[in-house]
């Protein structure tokens, strides 16, 4: 039988994106994006000035670059071997290309405005202000128009193409007005593009502040490393530090990439990636994180990743994707954007026929037309999702929070039931044993089970195995290993047969254990340890009781969950007895017990089952299953990278309370978007009646409408300012 080569899996490609200039491009662009050959998804993001698109293999990049540009946009891909730009350049740049715009405008604005109140409005005054208006509608508003042209060259129609639309008009009229002796009207042409300008400036700082989360995460990392070569210390570029180097770090300094502690003990400050301000205490073979500080003693670091391998570049990565996502409700405002600006034209050209028709004045229906125009501008409904997405989600980096896609927003606000894993999660998952009894010689015994207890990876194993160490014993590789179901394990170590489990797998496997035994596990198991049983040639030969301490704050982080009317469940593969001590010690009230790892999804599914919306908190291998079957994953990041790939959300510190933070958050951040949406569609639904029924001038409509994308913007900043 040939065997078929593997399927190669689809890759996703990062752009930037020039030109957008409101959510109908952003929308125009993706929906060209998704048409073309082997694009098998993409995402626009407006405020973000980027589009990511998932390619199937053989898709041709250039041949999406090519169809962009026939719209008048521009995309560039941003590949791993670029030097990543720093979110907040690129705004700064727009920043400051608004700012000269206005003054420029403004300039001529300010004048023409002056000129128009304190004078009579003869020949020579009209002159003057043609002359004033025309730099300020043809050269600082030229974006308008230019952006208009391409749209309209590609029959399509954006934002732009209102207010391009309604200067003209407003300039037009009043050039054929000189000519006919009637009223001009060039200092509404002008202080519709300055007003415009005047939000496009307040709108690009704006969006420069919901963005400085990524900058400041990026900006964070060492400049330089101290490199030990030969014994020597050399101060180097830390751009030039590769995996295997060597870089001495004392107290004070930043670790200058991801290492393994090589010699010496400290405390760490990692909270700029977990959010917890405690320093974290590492010795030889612990790992270390970049642009975290060291506290105390110097100590000697190998690098393993640098660049975009890092923890720091990967979390900045994860919330430039999350920022990037759309939410659900983001996508009724892109149907609503596309479809808007030409219904708006349609009214407009309605309104100035109507008004024309009922009042015989052209100037009247021209003044309510242009003002129809400029009024409905959709830029705040663009805004209202995107900007509130990138500011929550840039928050929860800042607080060791990291949210995987915009949905999550919306799927944390419904959640009711909050179901955690035991080990690794509510306690701090590194076990110690804390009793020992047995029937033989207690060095014999432990060096028995810690031998085949080392094959195992399990937290209870791991802790068998030190204390072996610690006793100084000499451990036996172990043979003919096999993992039983229920946590147990049995092999072969110096020719003895040893089986390891809970007393019910002892048994089950035709191995008695005696009343006695079973009250000392019974109290043990009262007290919240975890006790394990070993036997070998048919008899029990003793137990092992550990200690698994709760995390601390878990007890504060049950309570708050539960003022929030959230229900709590723990699920654990420990016996009824203990399970419960340690569910009545940090404050949750239901336990699905007895769990084994397999089962864990389906102890999710079960409460799914009942009505529940849940949550699913873990860190280990086992429990990305349930993490993929939770309606809202939360994976501990100190956990296993397949539980942190399996979650929603990763929680980079493993405290408890971040759990609260993360649902908080969420709430928070989709509750903005909620007032946002409200008041964005309120603004075109209110503003355009009034326009149509002439009682709104086409200048105040410009102010009206700059300032409430504005608003949307700034009412999503507030959350910078969300606390734990």
């Amino acid at each position: 039988m040939i065997e078929s080569p593997p399927t190669e899996a689809p890759t996703s490609v990062e752009f930037a994106v020039q030109g957008m200039t409101c959510a109908s491009c952003a929308v125009r662009i993706e929906r060209v994006l998704g048409k073309q050959d082997g694009v098998e998804s993409a995402v626009v993001n407006y405020p973000g000035a980027g589009a990511t698109v998932t390619l199937n293999p053989g898709a041709n990049v250039g041949q999406l670059t090519a169809a962009i540009d026939k719209l008048g946009y521009h995309l560039t891909e941003i590949t791993e071997e670029d030097e990543r730009e720093v979110p907040t350049e690129r705004f700064d740049r727009d920043v400051k290309f608004q700012r000269r715009n206005l003054a420029r405008a403004a300039a001529f604005t300010i004048p023409l405005m002056l000129i128009m109140l304190l004078t009579d409005g003869g020949d020579a005054v009209r002159l003057t202000v043609w002359a004033l208006a025309t730099p300020v509608v043809f050269v600082f508003g030229w974006q308008f128009h230019r952006n208009a042209w391409l749209r309209l060259r590609a029959l399509d129609t954006s934002m732009d193409t209102l207010v391009s639309v309604g200067t003209l008009a407003a300039y037009g009229y009043s050039v054929w007005a000189i000519f006919a002796d009637e009223e001009v009207f060039f200092e509404t042409a002008a202080l519709i593009v300055t007003f415009i300008l005047l939000g496009r400036y307040f709108e690009a700082r704006a969006k420069g502040s919901a963005s400085q989360a990524i900058s400041r995460l990026l900006e964070l990392g060492a400049k330089e490393a101290r490199l030990l070569r030969n014994g020597v210390e050399t101060l180097v570029s830390a751009e030039t530090v590769r995996p295997g180097d060597l870089m001495v770090v004392n107290p004070g300094e930043k670790i200058p990439t991801d290492g393994l502690i090589n010699a010496g003990r400290s405390s760490f400050n990692e909270s700029l990636l977990t959010g917890e301000a405690l320093p974290v205490d590492k010795g030889p073979g612990d790992v270390v994180y970049g642009a975290t500080i060291n506290h105390q003693g110097r100590v000697v670091v190998e690098a393993t990743a640098i660049g975009s391998d890092t923890a720091l570049a990967q979390i900045a990565h994860m919330v430039e994707r999350a920022q990037a996502s759309k939410a659900p409700a983001q996508r009724l405002a892109d149907r609503v954007s596309s479809v808007f600006v030409p219904v708006v034209i349609l009214v407009a050209l309605t309104t100035g026929i109507v008004w024309l028709a009922v009042s015989g004045e052209v100037e009247t229906s021209w003044r309510n037309a242009v003002a129809v125009l400029i009024i409905a501008c959709p830029c705040a409904l663009g805004l209202a999702t995107p900007t509130a997405i990138m500011v929550g989600s840039g928050r929860g980096a800042e607080l060791g929070v990291l949210f995987k896609t915009a949905e999550v927003f919306e799927r944390a606000r419904t959640i009711d039931t909050v179901a955690f894993d035991k080990t690794g999660t509510i306690t701090s998952g590194r076990m110690t044993v804390e009793h020992i009894e047995t029937t033989v010689d207690p060095d014999r015994f432990l060096t028995l089970v810690g031998s085949l207890e080392s094959a195992s990876g399990h937290p209870v194993a791991r802790a068998v195995t030190l204390e072996a160490e610690e006793r100084d014993l000499t451990l036996i590789s172990p043979t003919d290993v096999e993992e039983l179901p229920g946590g147990g394990i049995r092999g072969t170590v110096d020719t003895t047969a040893v089986q390891i489990g809970n007393e019910r797998l002892i048994e089950s496997l035709g191995i008695p254990v005696s009343e006695e035994v079973k009250r000392q596990i019974s109290g043990l198991e009262s007290g919240g340890r975890t006790v394990f049983v070993a036997a070998w040639n048919g008899e029990v030969r003793g137990h092992v009781a550990l200690v698994d301490a709760p995390r601390p704050g878990v007890s504060a982080a049950m309570t708050d969950l539960r003022a929030m009317d959230i229900d709590l469940v723990m699920v654990t593969g420990d016996n009824p007895v203990t399970a419960q001590a340690v569910a009545k010690d940090v404050g949750i009230g239901r336990v699905l017990d007895s769990v084994v790892p397999a089962e864990k999804a389906a102890a999710v599914e079960a409460l799914q089952q009942e009505g529940e919306i849940v949550a699913f908190v873990g860190d280990g291998v086992n429990d990305a299953p349930a993490l993929t079957q939770a309606d809202l994953g939360m994976a501990v990041g100190s956990g296993t990278d397949i539980a942190i790939e399996s979650g929603d959300i990763v929680l980079l510190s493993g405290d408890p309370r971040q759990v609260v933070t993360a649902v908080k958050l969420a709430r928070r951040t989709h509750r903005t978007i909620g007032q946002n949406l409200f008041w964005a569609f309120f603004y075109n639904a209110a503003a355009i009646p009034l326009a149509a029924f002439g009682q709104l001038d086409p200048s105040i409509a410009a102010l009206a409408m700059a300032f409430s994308s504005v608003s949307v913007v700034l009412n999503s900043v507030r959350l910078k300012r969300f606390a734990r």
